[in-house]
């Protein structure tokens, strides 16, 4: 895999004192060099984690020894402070082991995103450790009663990735008071918050039965009648931390593009070392020898390079305005997500290639991983944030100048 590079860090006023990172890493190359010594062990354990529905323990604490967890936790605290650049690069080269353990550490390592959100000293008591890790679905589909020094809450929410091995659950909720949703005070439209309780305060239902990222233990979960103090609540535009790492409402969906284009990777990979020695049944020679091989292979390289120079290219100018503190333009805002939807579905359709290519030896799990790569990409291009409304509200924005709702992944 090429290396993009990596831009330095966000200058902070606080020196990294604190002391709780423990044998932790601390920087972004420390990081992506154990990230890279444990993808041949996540290679390997695949289709245990498959089969298991969820990370075995000894695969999350593999991956909190990496760092995985820990990426956004801020350098005052001793975190590593990744940028949205190195973030990615970090999952992408954790995708090219496992799908389902690159998803778990996307979503877990929005631990230190949320930690921006929180009052300091609240936020350093909840994540004493700086490889814990939260989970959940922040979009609002649970209500929280306002009641004296916080709210209650209730609800069922789907998608919660990683919940098997979280230590703390986030929620989206829309808030009522009196039964009457409130208006958001900090845009139009209701309000919507965000709620996080210890994970032994949800019930986790066993819900994730998929055709790909089976892994990644994406149970739907419950919350009844759960009080959760105010200060354990954040609004998503709203931040207490300064800096690009929290601007803007995507901030958590930044990272995301790695997942599909390291799996695109590793298939690119993979076929490119059967086609060394291989040899055609119907003409005897060496595959790498064919025509069509050699065109399957070459338009995948160039599909596969082409969608993640957009997504790197966007993410770097997008951190470089932040940290100037300039507003990003339409196009701008637009790029990084156009570059994450195509980055999806390019990668589908790269993957779809290489298993057309295959033949019949790619339909068999045990074979080939050709087979378990299309399933989790089939199933990963279901998000949200690939979905063609985001085509529309990029289009509309850059058309129109109608920014897109704050309940998308913008």
């Amino acid at each position: 895999m090429a290396d993009t590079g990596f831009l330095e860090p966000t200058k902070t006023t606080e020196d990294a004192s604190d002391t709780r990172q423990g044998t932790g890493p601390r920087t972004a190359d420390e990081v992506l060099d154990r990230v890279r010594k444990a993808v041949p062990v996540l290679r390997e354990r695949a289709a245990e984690i498959e089969r298991e529905r969820q990370l075995p323990d000894d695969v999350v604490q593999l991956l909190k020894d990496a760092g995985a967890f820990r990426m956004t936790m801020p350098r005052s605290w001793g975190g590593p402070e990744l940028t949205s650049v190195q973030q990615t690069e970090v999952i992408e080269t954790l995708a090219t082991g496992d799908t389902s353990a690159a998803w778990c550490a996307m979503i877990g390592s929005d631990t230190g995103l949320y930690s921006g959100y929180l009052e300091d000293s609240v936020a350093r008591s909840m994540f004493a450790d700086l490889d814990t890790v939260c989970a959940g679905f922040i979009a609002p589909a649970g209500r929280a009663e306002r009641v004296p020094g916080g709210y209650r809450v209730n609800g069922r929410w789907p998608f919660g990735s990683g919940i098997t091995h979280s230590d703390w659950v986030a929620a989206g909720c829309l808030v009522q008071d009196g039964g009457t949703v409130e208006q958001d005070p900090e845009a139009e439209g209701p309000h919507w918050r965000i709620v996080l309780l210890p994970t032994k305060d949800v019930q986790i239902l066993d819900t994730w039965y998929t055709t790909g990222l089976a892994g990644s233990g994406s149970r739907d979960y419950e919350i009844t009648d759960r009080f959760v103090p105010e200060e354990h609540t954040f609004h998503l535009l709203v931040p207490r931390r300064e800096g690009p790492l929290h601007a803007m409402p995507d901030a958590h969906i930044r990272n995301i593009a790695g997942v599909p284009l390291g799996v695109a990777r590793a298939a690119l990979d993979h076929v490119r070392a059967l086609a060394v020695g291989r040899i055609d049944r119907a003409t005897g020679e060496l595959w790498s020898k064919g025509y069509r091989v050699q065109t399957v292979v070459a338009r995948a390289e160039m599909a596969l390079g082409a969608a993640r120079s957009a997504v790197y290219t966007s993410l770097e100018r997008q951190w470089e305005r932040l940290e100037a503190g300039e507003t990003l333009t339409a196009d701008e805002r637009s790029a990084t997500v156009l570059a994450r939807y195509h980055a999806f579905h390019t990668a589908r359709s790269v993957v779809s290639d290489l298993y057309d290519l295959l033949g019949g030896s790619a339909i068999y799990q045990r074979r080939s991983p050709l087979d378990r790569w299309m399933r989790d990409l089939n199933t990963i291009c279901q998000h949200a944030a690939t979905g063609d409304q985001n085509l529309q509200a990029a289009g509309d924005f850059l058309l129109n100048g109608n920014p897109p709702s704050k309940l998308m992944h913008w």
